[in-house]
């Protein structure tokens, strides 16, 4: 009795192997992360698109290809171009794309993001070539609008949403540097010269419309004398003055009377 329940416990373990090893032989569980999607193949050949989440599939030679499909940025770096006047310059670019099509992008390149970065240097250069250095400093926005709408053409074939493209630097030569340096500071010092100039005729303006005031009111000016004199005195100053050619007294009622008795008299 006990070696036929000893004979049951051995096979029930020997089954249960069995069917452990089969399990885990022909079961898959299969995870795709949060903002991807997974590409499952059967024996190398494209079966479907699974979203993110938990999945099982029963049977052998499964594979998943997970697929980021969240938004990124790829850095175009300094490109050497000839601008319409032939000038050499280098330019970088940041080019912000999407996978909007993973099976696209997977199957149908062998390198998608080399060609996006393909795609940005070639549109670089078509726009670029017909743009003046001059302007290309003033329109940096405007170029990148261009650069979109030809990067965004061939990226979509692809799958790939391209929904920004970016100027992020221009570098100059070094003998052009020294030269947009100098014409921004002659600039600046014309602008400089045209301000003073400014402040010059408004001084004068103001000190002619002063002389007509004193000229029609004359007593004016020993007002403004007073307030000097006020102002030395809080400031502390000693001040040896002498009476101005132009002084004119000021009346009133009782000076002009103590200065008229000694002429009667």
């Amino acid at each position: 009795m006990n070696y036929t329940i000893l004979a049951v416990i051995v096979l029930a373990v020997f089954v249960g192997g069995i069917l452990t090893a089969l399990v885990k032989e022909f079961h898959h569980a299969l995870l795709v992360p949060e903002g991807y999607v997974g590409l499952l193949y059967h024996e190398g050949k494209f079966v479907t698109v699974l979203s993110a989440g938990r999945h099982s599939r029963w049977g052998r030679h499964y594979t998943i290809d997970a697929q980021d499909l969240r938004r990124t940025s790829l850095v175009i770096a300094g490109q050497e171009v000839l601008t319409a006047d032939n000038v050499g310059l280098k330019l970088s670019l940041i080019v912000g794309y999407q996978v909007v099509d993973a099976v696209k992008a997977a199957h149908e390149t062998q390198n998608w993001q080399s060609d996006v970065y393909t795609a940005a240097q070639l549109a670089l250069r078509g726009v670029v070539s017909g743009v003046a250095v001059e302007a290309l400093l003033g329109q940096r926005l405007e170029i990148g609008a261009q650069l979109l709408a030809r990067v965004q053409s061939e990226a979509a074939r692809i799958g790939i949403n391209v929904h920004s493209v970016e100027v992020k630097d221009v570098m100059f030569p070094a003998d052009l540097k020294r030269a947009f340096g100098e014409v921004l500071k002659s600039k600046q010092e014309g602008q400089a010269a045209v301000e003073r100039a400014r402040g010059e005729s408004a001084a004068l303006r103001n000190l002619a419309n002063a002389a007509k005031l004193l000229e029609g009111n004359p007593a004016l000016l020993n007002l403004r004398l007073m307030q000097s004199l006020s102002a030395a005195q809080t400031a502390g100053n000693t001040l040896v003055l002498g009476m101005p050619g132009g002084f004119v007294p000021l009346k009133n009622g009782k000076s002009g009377k103590a200065a008229e008795s000694p002429a009667e008299g």
